[in-house]
C-alpha cells in the first residue's frame, strides 16, 4: 500500500510542477535570467505535458512519472499525474486538493503564505519572484541556459530550483531537497497564455472517497 499523497515541496524527490520549449540561436539570446523574468512577466496561464525523474543521493532512479499541468496566475494550477498511478493536485488560489484514486484519499490543504516560497510560485505564483527566491545565471548545458533559484524562506525542503530555458520559455526543472536526491522534470507542448475550460481550478471530491480536511483553524 502506498503512502499518503503529499504536497509536491513536502516529500524529497516528489512532485512539482513546470513547462515549456521554443528555441532562439544562442547568440542572439539575453542572459537565461533575463529570458526566464520575460517568461514570468508574460505568462499569466499554459498548458504543458511533462517527463518527471526523481533520484535518490546516490544518483539512483528510484521514480518515473508523467502527466499533464495548467496554470492560472496568481495561485490556481492543476497537477495531473497519468502514469504509473493516477493523482491529482489542483488549487483555486485558496484551497489545494491532493486526490490519490487508488487510495480513494483526498487532502485538503489551506492555500497560504507558505506556498509563495515553494517551488509552486515559481510557476503559479504571483509576478514578486526575485523578492522569493535569489535568482542568478547558471551558464549553459544540454542544450539550455539554467537559471539557479534559492528560496529566500527557511523550512521549504528543497536547498534550490534549476530551471532551463530555451528563448524565453522554460524547458526543464530540477529541484534538488535537502537529503542529496533531486527531481529532474521536462516539458513538452506548451501553449502559453491559452483560454481554459470552465471549473479548470475547481475539485469535488468523488463520492465514497475519504476526506481529510486540514483547512478548519484549531478549536
Amino acid at each position: 500500500m502506498r503512502a499518503m499523497l503529499l504536497l509536491p515541496w513536502e516529500k524529497a524527490g516528489r512532485r512539482v510542477l513546470l513547462a515549456f520549449a521554443f528555441a532562439l540561436p544562442l547568440a542572439a539570446r539575453a542572459s537565461g535570467l533575463d529570458d526566464f523574468l520575460a517568461f514570468n512577466g508574460a505568462t499569466k496561464t499554459a498548458t504543458a505535458a511533462f517527463q518527471q525523474e526523481a533520484y535518490d543521493r546516490k544518483g539512483k532512479v528510484v521514480d518515473r512519472s508523467s502527466g499533464t499541468f495548467a496554470f492560472a496566475r496568481p495561485g490556481k494550477f492543476r497537477w495531473a499525474y497519468e502514469k504509473p498511478h493516477k493523482q491529482l493536485i489542483v488549487s483555486d488560489g485558496s484551497k489545494l486538493w491532493l486526490y490519490d484514486p487508488d487510495l480513494q484519499q483526498v487532502t485538503v490543504k489551506r492555500i497560504d503564505a507558505a506556498i509563495s516560497s515553494t517551488p509552486a510560485a515559481l510557476l503559479a505564483g504571483r509576478d514578486d519572484i526575485t523578492k522569493l527566491f535569489t535568482l542568478r545565471d547558471a551558464g549553459s548545458a544540454d542544450g539550455l541556459a539554467w537559471v539557479e533559484a534559492l528560496p529566500r524562506a527557511k523550512d521549504t525542503g528543497f536547498e534550490r530550483v534549476r530551471l532551463g530555458l530555451r528563448g524565453k520559455a522554460l524547458a526543464a526543472m530540477e529541484l534538488y531537497d535537502q537529503l542529496g536526491g533531486h527531481t529532474v522534470l521536462r516539458f513538452s507542448d506548451l501553449r502559453a497564455n491559452a483560454p481554459l475550460p470552465p471549473g479548470e481550478f475547481s475539485f469535488t471530491p468523488p463520492k465514497g472517497a475519504d476526506v481529510i480536511d486540514e483547512t478548519a483553524g484549531p478549536k
